[in-house]
């Protein structure tokens, strides 16, 4: 039965989506506040104003569906006109750091163990995001095998800097990127130091001009050494996303992974268990040939978020090499939707973690007088 004046459709309206949840983010509407007014049109349209603390482009469409479903299930006017913008905040980080100038949030994709797909997961993640409408930088911290230059399509490129200081970072498909593979030539390695090495890291941070950023994506080499431990002193991270195979020699290392991260108080967002099923580029048959459910069984025992299941395809491997990962190679294509749900559900767990309010705050100096 529909409510018998305008008024009423609207408070009824409103009760109804503030109840509803959002798959990505795990909190209804209420809980974020994201309903910012309900109107009703001359034409008996309802028209909904929404705030999400995600990226959203692209999502109106669904949302529109998910929502009229909504108000039919309640016996409501479902003829809506949706209007959904996106606003990401800065969320804590490890003490007693804070969120560099600029960036709102850094989040570190590692794994103890090498060959698990992780620098192929952060690409296609930060691309995602850019897709979504939020503002976005990539740097890669694998300072001795540096893969960035070569997925973003950047390969032999060098960035410029404006004063001899601060470098500015090369752009691809929407996303700032900042690699040592940029700056040195790819033909020769990095012989380093540990020293030497987070000198780089924190060099590329700090002196590249990111201008104002949504997310930056560090991709991190595999270990749990130096170079792990400064990015865990030095540079505040508002979480971790932990890339594991189905293997259970991958998990193990992982688990490694994951507890370093805990060991020094950076929160981890969740999981990621890449190359879960092998799709068969000629028929599209699914076969588990590392194992099944390892990164759900890791991320159900420590108490984390499963972030996605990610298939072992070949294309996406081509995609990558080829500068254009598979996201921006073929973004309807079921290997480009799996990433980007991952997008979706770690920036939604990361939205409901607590949000920074060192900025609420000014600095105390104590100053002892003579």
């Amino acid at each position: 039965m529909q409510p018998e004046n305008p008024a009423t459709a609207v408070e009824a309206a409103k009760q109804a989506l503030n109840a509803w949840v959002d798959p990505w983010i795990n909190r209804s509407l209420a809980e974020l506040a994201a309903i910012q007014d309900v109107t009703l049109a001359s034409d008996g349209a309802l028209r909904v104003d929404i705030r999400l603390p995600v990226p959203v482009g692209g999502y109106a469409v669904e949302l529109a569906e998910r929502f009229s479903a909504q108000l039919r299930s309640r016996g409501l006017p479902d003829r809506l006109s949706l209007n959904v913008v996106s606003a990401i905040r800065a969320h804590a980080v490890q003490k007693p750091l804070k969120p560099l100038p600029g960036i709102e949030n850094i989040i570190a994709v590692g794994s103890a163990k090498g060959g698990v797909g992780k620098s192929t997961v952060a690409a296609n993640m930060a691309l995602a995001w850019a897709a979504a409408g939020a503002r976005v930088g990539l740097l890669d911290a694998d300072i001795y095998g540096p893969s960035q230059p070569l997925m973003m399509g950047l390969a032999g490129q060098r960035p410029a800097t404006v004063d001899g200081k601060h470098i500015e970072p090369l752009q691809a498909h929407g996303v700032k990127v900042m690699s040592i593979g940029l700056l040195i030539d790819p033909d020769q390695p990095a012989v380093w130091r540990g020293p030497m090495v987070t000198q780089a890291l924190t060099q590329l941070l700090n002196e590249t001009l990111w201008g104002e950023l949504d997310y930056l994506v560090i991709d991190l080499p595999p270990g749990t050494g130096d170079l792990q431990l400064t990015l865990a002193q030095r540079v505040p991270v508002a979480g971790a996303v932990i890339v594991t195979t189905p293997q259970q020699i991958a998990v193990a290392d992982a688990r490694k992974g994951l507890k370093m991260f805990e060991k020094v108080s950076v929160p981890v967002l969740g999981i990621v268990e890449n190359m879960a099923t092998h799709v068969c580029s000629a028929c599209g048959h699914e076969d588990a040939i590392f194992g099944e459910g390892g990164g759900e069984r890791l991320a159900r025992e420590v108490g984390v978020a499963l972030l996605g299941r990610l298939p072992l395809d070949a294309r996406i491997g081509v995609e990558a090499d080829g500068g254009s990962p598979s996201v921006i190679a073929a973004p309807e294509s079921p290997r480009a939707r799996a990433f980007r749900d991952l997008a979706r559900r770690t920036a939604g767990v990361l939205a409901c973690r607590p949000r920074d309010r060192s900025a609420m705050f000014p600095n105390v100096v104590v100053e002892e007088k003579r």
